[in-house]
C-alpha cells in the first residue's frame, strides 16, 4: 500500500463519526482521508483498510486505499473546533482513499441499478466482512461515470470491538443475518458464481498480505503486540472463509 504525506488540508467533511476530510498530499493527488482521531478510533481504519482491500482484490470498484501521514499543523487551519480537535489527534498515519470528483450517492429508486452479477459478489462480499452499513437507508454506493462504488467499509468487521474471551474465532461462523437489509440483495441471482470468485481470489497468502499492511500504530489496543493482532485478524479471516457456504445459503434465504 502506497504512503503519502498530507501537504494542504482542503475541506472538512463531517458525514459520519469518522469525520473524514479531503485532503492534497504529496503526489498532488486529492483524498477523503478517514482520521484515527475521530469518535470511531483507530478499529474503523483497521476495518476500513481489511474490507476494503478485500474489495478490491475480488475486483469490485473501491476507491484506491493509502495511508496518509498528517502533520499536526494541518489543524491549525480549521477554525471548527469539532474538526480541529480529531485532526490535531490523528498526527501520524491515517488512511486516505482516492477521491472521486462529481460522485453522486446512489439512490436504488433512481439507478441506475448494478447487474445481477455484480449485485451478487457485493453482497457476499458484505456478509463475509460483516459489513452493517449497505442498506436502502445508507447505501455507501457511490455513482461515478456511470459505474457503481463502493465506500465507507468503517463499521466492517465490528466484532473487532470485542473478541469473545478464549474463543476470538468464534464469530467467524456467525451466518450474518443482517444481509437481509442489504440495498442489493434483490439483484443476487448469481451468488453461486459470486462465492467461486471468493474462493478462487481470497487465499491465505492474499489475506495474509491484506493484514500486513495495518500499521503497528492501529493495533495492540487490547495489550498485544501488533504482529498478535495481524495474525488474530489473519486467523480469523481465514476461518470465515470456512463458512462460505453457510453465508451463501443465508443470502439465498434472505432473498427469498
Amino acid at each position: 500500500m502506497r504512503t503519502v504525506t498530507a501537504t494542504r488540508y482542503v475541506l472538512p467533511m463531517k458525514q459520519g463519526g469518522s469525520v473524514p476530510a479531503l485532503v492534497e498530499a504529496d503526489d498532488l493527488g486529492l483524498y477523503i482521508v478517514k482520521l484515527r482521531g475521530a469518535a470511531q478510533g483507530k478499529k474503523a481504519l483497521v476495518a476500513e483498510l481489511v474490507a476494503g482491500e478485500i474489495g478490491r482484490a475480488l475486483g469490485l470498484r473501491v476507491p484506491e486505499l493509502v495511508l496518509v501521514d498528517v502533520d499536526r499543523a494541518l489543524s491549525q487551519s480549521e477554525p471548527d473546533p469539532e474538526i480541529a480537535e480529531p485532526l490535531e489527534k490523528s498526527a501520524g498515519g491515517n488512511l486516505g482513499l482516492d477521491y472521486l470528483p462529481g460522485s453522486v450517492t446512489f439512490d436504488p429508486l433512481a439507478g441506475p441499478p448494478a447487474d445481477a452479477a455484480t449485485a451478487s459478489l457485493v453482497v457476499l462480499f458484505d456478509a463475509f466482512t460483516m459489513n452493517v452499513d449497505r442498506t436502502p437507508r445508507n447505501t455507501n454506493i457511490l455513482l461515478w461515470h456511470r459505474q457503481h462504488w463502493l465506500i465507507d467499509h468503517g463499521a466492517a468487521l465490528y466484532v473487532h470491538h470485542g473478541w469473545p474471551e478464549g474463543h476470538p474465532l468464534a464469530s467467524s461462523a456467525d451466518t450474518f443475518p443482517e444481509i437481509a437489509q442489504h440495498v442489493l440483495l434483490p439483484r443476487t441471482e448469481e451468488i453461486d458464481a459470486a462465492a467461486a470468485v471468493l474462493e478462487a481470489r481470497l487465499d491465505a497468502a492474499l489475506l495474509s498480505r491484506i493484514v500486513a499492511d495495518l500499521p503497528d500504530d492501529w493495533l495492540g489496543e487490547a495489550g498485544q503486540a501488533p504482529a498478535e493482532d495481524r495474525d488474530l485478524y489473519r486467523r480469523w479471516l481465514e476461518a470465515r472463509m470456512t463458512h462460505l457456504p453457510a453465508l451463501v445459503a443465508e443470502v439465498k434465504r434472505a432473498r427469498a
